[in-house]
């Protein structure tokens, strides 16, 4: 093996820079690395035992789940690979910083149902499963308590509906919320048979207009983008549109740009979201590459998140300041379409936050 393979947990070589062989996206998930040893390992890094107490506690409270077509993205050798960072467990997890919990945008007291969120007036966030594609270490659900969500239910006959009625119930005594997000976990972790039953459903519910799915998997595990995905999309009474999560450039390579133009040429609008990270995407040229590919691309730049301040990411975080300079070199050098929102989440509010000048 040359410094420029990955050897996967399957014994498939993977050559850095490239994609794996492709398989089902449902095959890309059961192969998906485990562990952040193996993946240092694989990546040509060094795994120090001093530092091996440390990663396995903070993968006791999130685990590793990496899949090979992200894995395949980073640069074997550069412990800073801004694509490593971002999912590699590290002992600074462990750190207890104040003002940094559990719960930092107050998912919990906006729980209204079985899996049901509501903060935004006119707005549901529902959260069919708490499966992602993906363990991205500044989750800022990485301690939400999942055990009530829809695809909890019946693994083995496929059936969600028992633990839909809750939430469809609510929605229809709800005739002010005229849309739904799906979010979790990842929506598109379900099965395509899953989400078009999910999505008949929240159909059913006369007032509901709009649905916006937020997923990251057409960026970790893009051949997830089926025709059969896009068509039950396409055909739904709801306006449908999807939000991507997509923090640098380097991110996108060509089955991401095939994946989201199958979306796009299908009329579904896509946006893209991304979290200010330290170490990541701190950098004008950084943020300025990845929203010139974006719109090449046919997609928005929605928002830029300031870090949520979950415990374990505080070495995540990026001062408000440098993020409004980061935002003022982008209105500098890019077209006004062309610049995310950069906003705060804040528990309790009516909305999400700007983090103005």
């Amino acid at each position: 093996m040359t410094s420029a393979e990955i050897l996967t947990t399957e014994g498939e070589l993977v050559r850095a820079g490239s994609e794996p062989e492709s398989v089902s996206w449902q095959q890309a998930m059961r192969r998906a690395i485990r562990s952040s040893l193996h993946l240092r390992e694989q990546l040509g890094l060094s795994t120090s035992t001093e530092s091996i107490p440390g990663i396995s506690l903070a993968e006791a409270d999130f685990p590793t789940f990496v899949p090979l077509e992200f894995l395949a993205r980073m640069r074997p050798g550069d412990p800073c690979d801004p694509l490593l960072v971002q999912v590699l467990a590290a002992p600074e997890e462990n750190r207890e910083v104040a003002g940094f919990t559990s719960d930092p945008v107050g998912d919990g007291p906006a729980r209204i149902a079985a899996g049901l969120l509501q903060k935004y007036h006119g707005r549901a966030l529902a959260m069919p499963t708490g499966v992602c594609g993906v363990h991205c270490r500044y989750c800022f659900r990485r301690q939400f308590d999942y055990s009530d969500t829809a695809d909890s239910t019946d693994p083995a006959t496929d059936n969600m509906r028992p633990a839909w009625e809750p939430m469809i119930e609510r929605l229809r005594e709800s005739p002010e919320i005229d849309e739904v997000i799906l979010s979790g976990g990842d929506p598109l972790t379900l099965s395509d048979g899953k989400l078009d039953r999910l999505l008949t459903a929240i159909e059913s519910v006369p007032h509901v207009r709009r649905l916006r799915v937020h997923s990251r998997m057409p960026i970790v595990i893009p051949q997830r983008v089926t025709t059969e995905l896009t068509t039950r999309l396409r055909s739904s009474r709801l306006t449908a549109w999807m939000v991507v999560h997509c923090n640098h450039p380097q991110e996108i390579d060509t089955a991401v740009e095939l994946a989201v133009g199958r979306l796009v040429d299908a009329g579904i609008p896509v946006l893209n979201q991304a979290v200010l990270l330290a170490g990541v995407n701190d950098d004008a040229e950084v943020l300025e590459s990845l929203c010139r590919r974006w719109v090449d691309l046919r997609v928005q730049p929605y928002y830029l998140h300031q870090l949520d301040r979950v415990a374990g990411a505080a070495h995540f975080e990026v001062p408000l300041q440098r993020g409004r300079e980061l935002i003022a070199a982008l209105r500098d050098r890019l077209p006004g379409y062309a610049v995310p929102t950069y906003v705060t989440e804040v528990a309790d509010a009516a909305a999400k936050v700007p983090n103005g000048f």
